[in-house]
């Protein structure tokens, strides 16, 4: 089979990382990236590149470590490591999660209010009903097929909009030179977290058990990757930093706030392309965040993760209709966005760890390359520096409530993973000793 045939087959089959796609494009993500555009100009597009080559390869680490197993992180953790680490894991995700999920629906019940007039709160419930029926009624099929058209079009509306945009392209290519602006930090720090993010990593094993790959999908689950977060996420960022750049300078705007900026700025056009876009975004980052906790909680529990197995669909209808009260949050959407890019970036590092000691382990059959080691021991230390930054402005702000438990979680996983490290290099030494037979 040619290599042009080969990849149209592949671009037929294509599925799970779409699904992990469809959350990184989310509105935390945009507000993240609206937030860079408008407060720094073109000055972090190569932040904005960089994320999607990061997202990539958390999910290739993600993918090979399904692929080589063909079991659940999950299960996988617990069968290697034991049960207390498995539960870590989940408690992890459930946090991390169920937070970003109030905030998504919070964002999604505010465009729709913005698009229709009607109150947010009456939308959360149908979006809440919306998700539970269509998710715990069709599962990860009906869940792929709107991540497909969902992200599709969110590209597309993005990509539209540059077209009635004034960019400068000397100025954009100038942004792909590094640099870091002064305060634009934790800016950078949100943009990476959105694509590097714990629900990503921990989801994918579960959605490719459910197309049913296994380790002879290893190239296809490539192409995947490659085609939803290099190609469909790195447009999608670009296209939204490259707007917010080009003609808004109001960093405290909220994402509604930025499509609503755009009409008297450069026209209606523009106004209403992003607000589809907005609102596809959030469509779609809800119904795939959804599915996570459900996910990890059914694995460890030893139930069947598809909607064969009615206690996971009663868990998958349980987390839709549990998102509806985030409708009533309230409040500026930007904020409580960059809050679950935090946490998230908090419990990634932990998940990243555990992916790496994995593959690294009895628990994967094929050995692991240098090179995606090397990859995978960057990423770690990028999301691991990312994480202590935000807890160390947590304690330099002073500690409530919400951060001081934000803070002892953290405190909780940096010390697993200090644990892991010293398992892994006791394990070598000792595979090492083994190795050396006795002299005569």
């Amino acid at each position: 089979m040619g290599s042009l045939e080969r990849l149209g087959g592949y671009a037929g089959e294509m599925g799970p990382s779409w699904v992990a796609g469809a959350i990184a494009a989310g509105p935390a993500t945009m507000a993240s990236l609206i937030t860079g555009g408008a407060a720094y100009g073109y000055d972090l597009l190569w932040v904005v590149v960089l994320s999607a080559f990061a997202g990539a390869l958390a999910q290739y680490l993600a993918m090979r470590l399904g692929l080589l197993t063909e079991s659940g992180i999950v299960s996988v953790v617990e069968s290697h490591l034991g049960e207390w680490w498995a539960w870590l894991l989940v408690a992890d995700v459930v946090i991390a999660a169920g937070v970003a999920q109030l905030v998504i629906m919070n964002t999604l019940a505010s465009v729709s209010a913005t698009i229709t007039g009607t109150d947010a709160w009456i939308w959360g419930l149908v979006w809440a009903s919306v998700l539970a029926l269509g998710l715990a009624g069709r599962g990860y099929g009906l869940l792929e097929s709107a991540a497909k058209l969902i992200v599709a079009t969110v590209v597309v509306a993005f990509v539209a909009s540059l077209f009635v945009v004034p960019v400068d392209p000397g100025a954009a290519v100038g942004g792909l030179v590094p640099s870091l602006p002064g305060g634009g930090a934790l800016v950078a720090a949100g943009i990476l977290g959105g694509a590097v993010h714990i629900s990503l990593i921990t989801m994918h094993s579960y959605t490719m058990r459910a197309k049913g790959w296994t380790d002879s999908e290893y190239g296809l689950a490539t192409f995947d990757i490659g085609a939803s977060m290099l190609v469909a996420f790195g447009i999608y960022s670009v296209a939204i930093f490259l707007v917010a750049a080009s003609v808004l300078s109001d960093p405290d705007l909220t994402t509604v706030g930025a499509a609503q900026a755009l009409g008297p700025l450069v026209g209606e056009n523009a106004r209403w392309l992003f607000l589809l876009g907005l609102g596809g975004a959030a469509v779609s980052t809800l119904g795939g965040n959804t599915i996570v906790p459900p996910f990890v909680l059914a694995d460890k529990l030893g139930w069947g993760t598809t909607v064969a197995d009615p206690r996971y669909r009663s868990l998958l209808a349980a987390v839709a209709l549990l998102s509806a009260p985030g409708a009533m949050i309230g409040g500026q959407v930007l904020g409580q966005l960059v809050l679950v890019l935090a946490l998230g970036t908090v419990g990634t590092p932990f998940a990243i760890a555990l992916v790496i000691y994995l593959l690294n382990s009895p628990a994967v059959s094929r050995p692991t390359a240098t090179a995606t080691n090397v990859g995978g021991l960057a990423l770690l230390s990028v999301s691991g520096a990312l994480a202590a930054n935000f807890l160390r402005e947590q304690i330099a702000a002073g500690l409530g409530p919400l951060s001081g438990a934000v803070l002892a979680f953290g405190t909780v996983l940096a010390l697993a993973m200090v644990v892991l490290l010293a398992k892994y290099a006791r394990e070598q030494f000792r595979t090492e000793d083994a190795a050396v037979e006795p002299a005569d």
